[in-house]
């Protein structure tokens, strides 16, 4: 898919449809910010995944991590949203820097079984850690100041309505920029094929440590929203359960695809919502059966769609 063409095409009708639906749903404000939150998330992980072939089981620990620090700095006085967000980001790209020794090397199976083993560890911490975290009682007790002292976040949800979206554009704009760059064009090639990659003088290991990080900080930078905006940060923002929500999103959309993967994280927060809503106790059984209908019809999942309609747009 050309790649230029896909910003062209799919930024606008994002905006536009963020556009309508603000209109449209007002009373659904608070979903349309849970989807934009679990697209950046799941953007975070597709550049890990789809770009350099790392899977992870353990991905929600930088998400976790991101909520946690919001909600610290903001039960010690550091209310600024954006001065938090950037703290988040940094922290989780902290954590993924200190976990790339052992998650880049070996296959991907230890790579599952390491992510997984590190999720389990983190979570446990954060459980113990009451006095810091909460426990299994969370953070709510914190307060989230006005964004650049301005906007203050209502009751409503406009404000985080826009908050939320101006992230999900920056992460857009972020991971395309990624993908287009030569650093981009090497993470494929080490997906591909790593020893040819190796032959030719990349550097494996650099290439995939950086993409962690960035992966990481993306992640760190979803969790931090999600705790501003729902002035809340509890275990299972870390926990396996979200790690492998992120896992299907970006397999329902189809990795490698920007855009794709926003649909697939739309879709799935969505129906994760309406199906709960209608049975809280089998929504999960409506969602499984979802995702394997569309191995069936979509094998390269939603993105194929956005190929179609990009090759239909260049016959024009």
């Amino acid at each position: 898919m050309n790649r230029t063409l896909d910003i062209r095409i799919s930024l606008p009708i994002l905006l536009l449809v963020a556009a309508g639906c603000y209109f449209l749903l007002p009373d659904y404000l608070g979903l349309l910010r849970t989807i934009f939150i679990a697209a950046i998330f799941a953007l975070s992980y597709d550049l890990l995944q789809g770009y350099a072939g790392i899977v992870s089981l353990g991905h929600a620990v930088f998400f976790g991590l991101g909520a946690y620090t919001v909600a610290v700095l903001g039960g010690h006085g550091v209310t600024e949203p954006l001065l938090t967000l950037v703290a988040a980001m940094v922290v989780a790209s902290i954590a993924a820097g200190i976990l790339v020794p052992i998650v880049v090397v070996g296959n991907d199976f230890n790579r599952l079984l390491v992510t997984l083993g590190v999720g389990f560890l983190f979570y446990e911490a954060a459980n113990q850690a009451h006095d810091l975290t909460g426990g299994a009682d969370g953070l709510s007790s914190f307060t989230v100041g006005p964004i650049a002292g301005l906007f203050a976040f209502d009751f409503q949800g406009h404000v985080a309505f826009f908050y939320t979206l101006a992230g999900l554009v920056v992460a857009y704009l972020i991971v395309w920029r990624v993908s287009t760059s030569p650093f981009g064009l090497a993470l494929r090639g080490l997906r591909e094929n790593t020893a040819r990659m190796h032959a030719v003088g990349a550097s494996v290991g650099r290439h995939r440590a950086l993409a962690y990080v960035l992966s990481g900080a993306l992640a760190g930078m979803a969790g931090a929203m999600l705790g501003q905006t729902s002035n809340f940060a509890s275990l299972d923002m870390l926990g396996f359960e979200r790690s492998a929500d992120v896992m299907m999103m970006t397999a329902l959309g189809g990795t490698g695809s920007i855009a794709g993967v926003i649909l697939g994280a739309s879709l799935f927060t969505g129906l994760k919502d309406i199906l709960s809503s209608v049975s809280p106790k089998y929504w999960q059984l409506g969602v499984g059966l979802v995702l394997m209908a569309s191995v069936f019809v979509l094998p390269r999942g939603l993105a194929g769609l956005t190929g179609m309609l990009c090759r239909l747009w260049r016959k024009k």
